[in-house]
């Protein structure tokens, strides 16, 4: 059996509600931290680092009841190709620090540490899916995007996010599911409990909703891909709240354990999050209430929502 905080898995054992925290990396810009051209949050770990501690702790006091490790851009495939391939243990070790310190300052008795691992630099999936000149264009040597390379590195994350004392692995933005796949089974050896993100967009040539960043394969090839692992719940995240909604009953209709929704709100423009037309507090936390009533038992935001809007939906 899996490891993880028993209140956690309690909590959705019996349909409780569990709140996590908003965007890192937005937040962060937010607070004036420039993003690296190649690994956009990721170094803030050590540039940073006293910023980031306010943001875990202005989300805990906001109501967060798990806080994710400013991690999502800290694997080895984005870190190394930005020139910090001797720092990826440090800066995954530093960012579960960080979090811990966070904890410790705001005395907080029940807050859990999710450590966060992404498909950041492989958005469009592995080796013969993209051509190489579109993964040239996006700055990605293609060697990062082989099977064998995905399980090392994804191995390599989740082995160092658990050795630094994350309480649970949570994989965000899983697209493509030659990439899922790989994640999912090295973050599942490594013992404890794990939280899959998964980022739908509505599609204008089908009723169909596709993969967030290849709008040519469908979301429900993820669905199939990823509800076929017994991990502890499957979030719709990194997605428009409107296709949120339209997310979570696609899931629905696969899955039966817990569910999950944090959305984004405005866009990525490299390598900066911008902040146009960001959904207010009263309004995120509207369609929150109606992922509450459709039995969405995990709640929070992701990029572009911050403090305020986990404020709005705790209250």
């Amino acid at each position: 059996m899996a490891k993880g905080p028993k209140w956690i898995s309690d909590r959705l054992a019996s349909g409780g509600e569990i709140v996590i925290d908003g965007a890192n990396g937005s937040e962060l810009e937010r607070r004036g931290v420039p993003m690296d051209d190649r690994a956009w949050c990721g170094p803030s770990v050590t540039t940073h680092s006293h910023i980031l501690k306010d943001i875990h702790k202005d989300y805990i006091t906001a109501g967060a009841e798990v806080i994710i490790t400013n991690t999502f851009a800290s694997s080895r495939q984005m870190l190394e190709p930005a020139g910090y391939g001797d720092q990826v243990a440090d800066m995954n070790q530093r960012a579960v620090a960080i979090a811990k310190q966070a904890i410790e300052e705001t005395k907080a008795e029940q807050v859990a540490i999710a450590g966060s691992i992404s498909d950041a630099s492989v958005q469009i999936a592995v080796a013969g899916s993209i051509s190489d000149a579109r993964a040239d264009n996006r700055g990605l040597d293609t060697k990062w995007l082989s099977p064998h390379v995905l399980h090392a590195t994804y191995r390599e994350q989740s082995e160092l996010l658990v050795e630094a004392g994350v309480d649970l692995l949570i994989l965000e933005m899983m697209q493509e599911p030659e990439v899922a796949i790989p994640a999912i089974e090295e973050a599942l050896k490594t013992g404890v409990e794990v939280w899959v993100g998964i980022s739908c967009r509505s599609n204008e040539k089908s009723d169909e909703l596709a993969m967030f960043d290849d709008s040519s394969r469908l979301f429900s090839e993820t669905l199939d891909a990823v509800t076929a692992f017994n991990v502890q719940s499957i979030h719709i995240m990194h997605s428009h709240i409107e296709d949120t909604t339209l997310g979570i009953q696609e899931l629905q209709k696969q899955w039966t354990g817990p569910i999950g929704a944090y959305p984004n709100s405005g866009y990525f423009e490299r390598p900066s999050w911008r902040f146009v037309d960001i959904a207010e507090p009263t309004y995120f936390a509207n369609h929150v209430n109606q992922w509450r009533q459709m039995g969405v038992q995990i709640l929070g935001g992701c990029c572009g929502l911050g403090v305020e809007h986990i404020r709005a939906i705790h209250a």
